[in-house]
């Protein structure tokens, strides 16, 4: 049990910190998010908030399925945003998801962190020899596979 909770914990930090890293990515060093980003930042949020509540709840196994589920959505997201990035002809750029983004009530309060405005293509400037769209996809990698690794380890136990 106390494994678990120090699993969640460790991924709750984690999870925070990266919302950091894109924060400095996005206001230190001037590279705007595209929506896929966006996105992205919300589901790095959900597995962050889900492995804190996770933590400290009486059943951890709960918030470590919210976790994965979210992982599992952030996969197929950076996913989808590195075939965009293959692809030339396609574009997260500016469109009906950029707007719909733009109008939810957190990009509205807190548009420093929430709003899209960048395009995907400019995400591929290598940052520690890695797209971030690529670190994006690794990462979520790692959260679902230490996720459900719990779950499975729990359902054993």
């Amino acid at each position: 049990m106390h494994q678990s909770r120090s699993l969640l914990l460790s991924i709750a930090v984690a999870s925070f910190g990266l919302i950091g890293v894109a924060l400095y990515l996005q206001h230190g060093l001037d590279l705007l998010p595209c929506p896929l980003c966006v996105i992205q930042r919300y589901l790095f949020l959900a597995i962050g908030i889900a492995a804190l509540v996770g933590a400290y709840i009486p059943k951890p196994k709960l918030g470590a399925g919210v976790a994965l589920l979210a992982a599992l959505g952030g996969l197929y997201t950076a996913g989808k945003h590195l075939y965009v990035l293959a692809n030339p002809g396609l574009s997260c750029g500016i469109d009906p998801v950029e707007t719909f983004l733009n109008k939810i009530p957190t990009a509205t309060y807190l548009p420093f962190l929430f709003k899209a405005d960048g395009l995907c293509e400019d995400a591929t400037a290598p940052w520690f020899g890695l797209s971030i769209p690529q670190w994006a996809f690794l990462w979520f990698a790692l959260f679902t596979i230490a996720l459900a690794w719990a779950l499975i380890r729990r359902s054993r136990a």
